[in-house]
């Protein structure tokens, strides 16, 4: 039986016939103002909750409702582009659904779809939840750049993961056009492989393998809606003592976005002594975006081949770990933190790994080995830490902007350990107020035991180990409250 394909006008009077248009949206949720179709009302209105079935393939794009005097069609007059694919299957599988809708002047405006178990319908995804699972997939994902004919399409909750060749074939019906061409096509020739009798176990367990990794990936637009400069700035300071220079940075880079609406083309490289916050300042710009984020240490990678994945003629081939960050993040669209570019390793003679960030970095896309598909990246934003900027190459270097993070002065980290270091460890293990105290003279000492240290980490250590014992103090000790003062830090903290 052939897919219905409401893409498609009749050419003949034993096709479906279409009388609805499709607009494009790219709305993160439904709501009656801004529904996923409309119903046509004008016979009679539609109950808010409503229960039936989208039409098969030798009916008009039509939705029949169950009531009380037998089942009554109304035409669709318009459809969320990105979800056509899905009301298709629906009505192929003649699958049981119940609408959320409201009737107002331009007809029965439906803004929620959920599968129900009665009457004898069926469906084609073993996966329970798949219908809530698609579309909040489709919520997620751009609007179809142009309304095709799918020629293909007869190649038949949050946390779910697609991973039955069902599931994917399924999901693949429904996802039409939202996904990208080239992913889509590679989806295709893989389901083709891992359905094929004529290859070996090895390769069509490959083939699922890849298709569930790439199924279970949000591919979004590259489009970057407007942030809160003020909101970034409170994110700054709630995560950042100081680095003003940073921050006007990190501000610049949001404002650039907001004009835009797309990524920078470099993303920044953060140099300066071991720390000082290189990471927590990546963390922070990831929040800012609202992106997931996934990091990568380059001192722990002395092949390239652990970053491109080996091929699939080998029995353990495997992606690479930039597409296991793909993986991880579930999104096409994520902030990627790579730590200690500078101690990236010459190899084992395959070459640099370093080398291998450059095609990521350019953002024309990464191919992994084990994959075999060229993976978008302009939604990619890649923020890399480094101790030593002469250990960089040239190339690598020039795909960054460079941020320097000076290293704090002694006041700074004075202003660090007593308001933000400290107070945070003694709300952590549950320390009330006056409980833990540090004089002004026990700060001083503090301050002096990691005298020409770089970076705030020792200060983190002792806030740890003085709130720690403090709280021995009390409950082993029966103290209602510690006072530290130069002595006793001196003696705690060697």
């Amino acid at each position: 039986m052939p897919v219905f394909d409401f893409n498609r006008m009749p050419e003949t009077g034993t096709d479906p016939v279409c009388t609805y248009v499709t607009f494009r949206s790219n709305e993160p949720e439904a709501s009656p103002e801004k529904p996923i179709l409309v119903l046509d009302n004008s016979l009679r209105e539609w109950a808010h909750h409503s229960t039936g079935k989208f039409t098969n393939p030798v009916k008009r794009t039509s939705f029949e409702f169950d009531t009380p005097d037998g089942v009554q069609s109304a035409d669709i007059l318009r459809i969320d582009a990105r979800f056509t694919s899905l009301l298709g299957w629906l009505g192929e599988n003649h699958i049981n659904v119940r609408l959320s809708g409201r009737n107002v002047p331009e007809g029965y405006a439906v803004y929620k779809i959920r599968e129900i178990a009665f009457g004898g319908g069926t469906k084609l995804s073993s996966e329970d939840g798949f219908l809530q699972f698609m579309i909040e997939r489709l919520f997620a994902s751009p609007a179809p750049s142009e309304e095709l004919p799918d020629d293909e399409a007869d190649e038949t909750g949050d946390d779910m993961r697609l991973t039955s060749l069902q599931s994917i074939t399924d999901f693949m019906t429904c996802a039409g056009r939202t996904l990208p061409d080239n992913i889509r096509l590679w989806a295709r020739r893989n389901l083709a492989v891992a359905r094929s009798s004529e290859v070996s176990p090895e390769e069509r367990r490959h083939a699922q393998r890849a298709l569930s990794i790439m199924m279970n990936i949000q591919w979004k637009s590259n489009y970057f809606e407007s942030i809160d400069p003020v909101e970034a700035r409170r994110i700054l300071d709630e995560e950042l003592y100081g680095l003003e220079s940073v921050k006007q940075r990190i501000i610049e880079t949001i404002i650039q976005i907001n004009r835009s609406h797309t990524l920078p083309s470099y993303g920044l490289l953060l140099i300066g002594p071991a720390g000082t916050g290189k990471s927590q300042i990546a963390y922070a710009v990831a929040r800012i975006l609202r992106l997931p984020w996934t990091s990568l240490d380059m001192s722990s990678i002395n092949d390239p081949e652990q970053l491109t994945g080996s091929s699939r003629i080998y029995a353990n081939a495997k992606p690479g770990i930039i597409m296991e960050a793909f993986q991880t993040a579930g999104a096409s669209n994520l902030v990627f933190i790579i730590n200690e570019l500078d101690k990236s390793s010459a190899g084992t003679g395959k070459g640099n790994p370093a080398d291998v960030l450059l095609t990521l970095l350019d953002n024309l896309g990464f191919t992994d080995n084990y994959i075999e598909c060229n993976i978008p990246t302009a939604g990619v934003y890649p923020i890399a830490t480094a101790n030593d900027r002469e250990a960089i190459s040239a190339p690598l270097m020039s795909r960054f902007a460079v941020i320097e993070i000076p290293d704090y002065t002694r006041e700074e980290k004075k202003v660090i350990f007593s308001e933000f270091a400290l107070p945070k460890v003694i709300r952590r293990i549950g320390l009330r107020e006056g409980e833990c105290v540090v004089t002004e003279k026990a700060l001083d000492a503090v301050i002096d035991r990691f005298e020409g240290a770089s970076g705030i980490r020792g200060l983190e250590q002792a806030a740890e180990h003085i709130a720690a014992n403090a709280l021995y103090q009390i409950e082993a000790e029966g103290k209602t409250g510690v006072v530290f003062d130069e002595d006793m830090i001196r003696k705690l903290l060697g």
